[in-house]
């Protein structure tokens, strides 16, 4: 079955799309993808793929999660989003005991709050604080964006504790993924979120406050840009 998998994903692939693809995912050398390949496939036919061989095993995902192919990879965690279902504990522990293997950005960000977030939302949130103090850039995304769930459900705490660790972290795709938890908050509490940023917009990496003040009216975006809140 996974040889077959394989096969549509192949069909559906285009060389084009794929030298784009190793661009935008920053796959050169000492880039946060280095050596990431990609054979061109887009997310809706990945998509589609997942839910055509939803029903494979462990086994063959664990193979599939293994690639040094992106797209492979990525319907890997689709096909775990896909059969996951609440407290779904199984596919919880196989996802952590394969993070090595979501190690690029959209396979955190397709998968990280589905499954990590969905099964911590009612349990101790331990496990993702470790992760916010990982070394390995991923881990970190992982752990923020895994309070997406969180927010959906309008519960804030964990985002902001995590955002204030990571406030000074070095990469870039964290300052993007704080803003947009942050921005999120805003949308459903814009009061928390202000809250959060009067107390820190000011030591904030510029690219994290952008994102999380995208929604503003321009003079309050430019009041805190301009550093005047």
């Amino acid at each position: 079955m996974i040889n077959n998998l394989r096969s549509d994903l192949k069909k559906s692939s285009n060389k084009n799309k794929a030298k784009v693809l190793q661009r935008f995912f920053k796959t050169g050398k000492g880039e946060y993808g280095e050596g990431d390949i990609f054979i061109g496939v887009t997310v809706p036919n990945i998509r589609n793929t997942a839910k055509k061989y939803y029903n494979i095993d462990f086994n063959n995902i664990k193979e599939l999660l293994s690639s040094k192919i992106h797209e492979e990879r990525l319907c890997a965690v689709l096909i775990l989003v896909e059969n996951f279902k609440n407290n779904d504990k199984e596919i919880f522990d196989f996802y952590i005991n394969n993070l090595k293997f979501v190690n690029n950005w959209d396979l955190v960000d397709l998968s990280a709050d589905k499954i990590m977030g969905r099964y911590l939302f009612d349990k101790p949130k331990d496990l993702l604080f470790k992760l916010a103090r990982s070394n390995n850039l991923w881990e970190r995304r992982i752990s923020i964006i895994s309070t997406f769930y969180f927010i959906k459900n309008n519960d804030f705490k964990d985002t902001l504790k995590i955002s204030e660790l990571l406030l000074n972290d070095k990469q870039d795709l964290i300052h993007k993924a704080i803003g947009w938890m942050l921005r999120e908050i805003g949308k459903r509490d814009l009061k928390i979120e202000e809250e959060f940023l009067r107390k820190h917009y000011k030591k904030m990496p510029r690219t994290m406050l952008r994102y999380s003040i995208e929604k503003f009216d321009e003079k309050k975006r430019k009041d805190y840009l301009l550093g005047k809140i």
